[in-house]
């Protein structure tokens, strides 16, 4: 099973609100989960010698949410789609992508989240001004975890 195969796994998943999904096969085993706890486990069983596990992307869905209480008027969060390491820069030698006061549209990369050493891009999906970041750079996320307040336009 390849990469693709996954992808299109994950997409009938989304589209049938399939939470779980596991399959079995000579020397191939697949479980993945979707919801509040996200667990994806991906094993080949056989007795090749070891190699390195095909990372399975995140189940792509939207960050934006409505208002949460407690939260400014008119605030929207951006919430963490994963479960990984939260990064505000490409690299460690460039500039953050985002500051409190940066107008951002839907496309605008707000920051990375490393997840199995894949580093996952993720976008404001909404128009607005950053109005908080809540998350410390290099520190782990939740899934599901607010990592941005922004100000809709």
């Amino acid at each position: 099973m390849d990469l693709k195969d996954i992808k299109a796994i994950i997409d009938l998943m989304k589209k049938n609100s399939i939470s779980e999904f596991e399959l079995e096969r000579q020397d191939f085993k697949i479980k993945l989960k979707r919801g509040g706890s996200q667990v994806v486990q991906y094993e080949e069983v056989a007795a090749a010698p070891p190699s390195v596990p095909a990372s399975v992307p995140p189940i792509p869905f939207s960050t934006a949410t409505l208002p949460p209480q407690g939260a400014a008027s008119g605030d929207t969060e951006i919430k963490s789609p994963m479960i990984g390491t939260f990064y505000r820069a490409p690299s460690p030698e460039s500039a953050n992508y985002v500051e409190v006061g940066t107008e951002v549209n839907p496309d605008s990369v707000v920051c990375i989240i490393e997840a199995m050493k894949v580093m996952n891009e993720i976008k404001a999906e909404v128009r607005g001004i950053i109005t908080d970041i809540l998350i410390d750079n290099a520190k782990p996320v939740e899934f599901g975890q607010p990592i941005f307040r922004i100000r809709a336009l």
